[in-house]
């Protein structure tokens, strides 16, 4: 009999793919947490059956998180990553030779265990003397966190359990508090497509721009994540991700990439129209797309009339039904 891991994007849409075993299961003091053998995507790290990972695309998101920021920023010596718990932003992070400090925050201490014991290709980087992890919640720890970072990288779960703090208006106004002057803070910044993310994707911006000045979104595509389509938050006080690019500088560094390139970094910032309208008028896109419903195409072009155009059976406009 054939295994297979399901994920519901929405209520009525999920992401399926062939498992060849589960090598883990357990639930932690916060979380149920897997791992599983999958044919398609390689080990697949899953939280509350929410895919936090896979060994065939992860490079796509550590990348995007991590070398978007340190493309922009001078002079990175002291980095936070909240949450980040499998290692993959620390593995990018330490490839970074003039980085003198990392501090990874995650709540869940079985999570680096499960990643150090299932993930050897994203966890390798733990043991690195420039890195110190500690298991407690990323928005205590920022709340006592005063101009000490020069990028924080938040790499939460999705908004409810023990992610749910770090999307919340306090976390973001402490971590501009634990950011040095000219700091950056990235955060993953969930999915403009379905309802549910889009909302949140909306509530991120909001409160980000609220608190920072320079406030910008990007994108990558992660095949396994809703839509495929995800969003990253690009946050300062000073840098601007586009006017403070330094292509020759991160060029220098010689790193090697999968995803990330100096090419892509200025177009991942060029959003679709449907996002830019989701991030700053708030359009959710379940509320305004086109549909035919029992033969009337809903919703109506104008809002404030309550007619919608009518088609017969075989597909011609009915000017009778209005």
């Amino acid at each position: 009999m054939e295994l297979w891991f399901s994920e519901y994007h929405s209520a009525d849409m999920k992401i399926s793919f062939r498992v060849r075993r589960q090598l883990f299961s357990r639930h932690s003091d916060f979380q149920h947490i897997q791992v599983l053998d999958s044919y398609e995507f390689g080990r697949v790290l899953v939280m509350d059956g929410i895919i936090m990972m896979t060994e065939k695309d992860e490079f796509i998101y550590h990348e995007m998180i991590t070398h978007i920021p340190m493309a922009v920023h001078p002079d990175v010596r002291r980095a936070l990553i909240i949450g980040g718990g499998d290692g993959g932003v620390l593995r990018e992070l330490c490839r970074y030779p003039d980085i003198e400090e990392i501090v990874l925050v995650e709540i869940d201490p079985l999570v680096v265990e499960v990643a150090r014991q299932f993930l050897p290709t994203v966890s390798g980087s733990f043991d690195d003397p420039r890195v110190t992890i500690l298991h407690e919640d990323g928005l205590k720890y920022v709340r006592r966190s005063q101009n000490m970072y020069d990028l924080i990288i938040v790499d939460s779960t999705d908004p409810f359990g023990p992610g749910e703090s770090l999307f919340s208006r306090e976390f973001y106004g402490n971590c501009r508090h634990a950011l040095k002057e000219d700091g950056i803070l990235v955060n993953q910044h969930e999915g403009p497509y379905f309802k549910e993310d889009a909302e949140e994707a909306a509530a991120i911006y909001r409160k980000t721009t609220s608190i920072f000045p320079v406030v910008s979104v990007y994108q990558a595509h992660v095949p396994t994540y809703p839509a495929g389509h995800w969003l990253f938050g690009f946050v300062s006080n000073r840098y601007d991700p586009i006017k403070d690019f330094n292509p020759e500088r991160w060029d220098a560094w010689g790193i090697e990439t999968r995803y990330y390139n100096t090419n892509l970094h200025r177009g991942a910032f060029a959003l679709p129209t449907y996002v830019e309208r989701l991030l700053k008028q708030g359009e959710i896109l379940d509320n305004v797309f086109k549909r035919t419903i029992e033969w009337r195409i809903w919703p109506p072009e104008d809002d404030d009339d309550d007619v919608s155009v009518m088609f017969d059976e075989e597909g011609e406009q009915d000017d009778h039904n209005s």
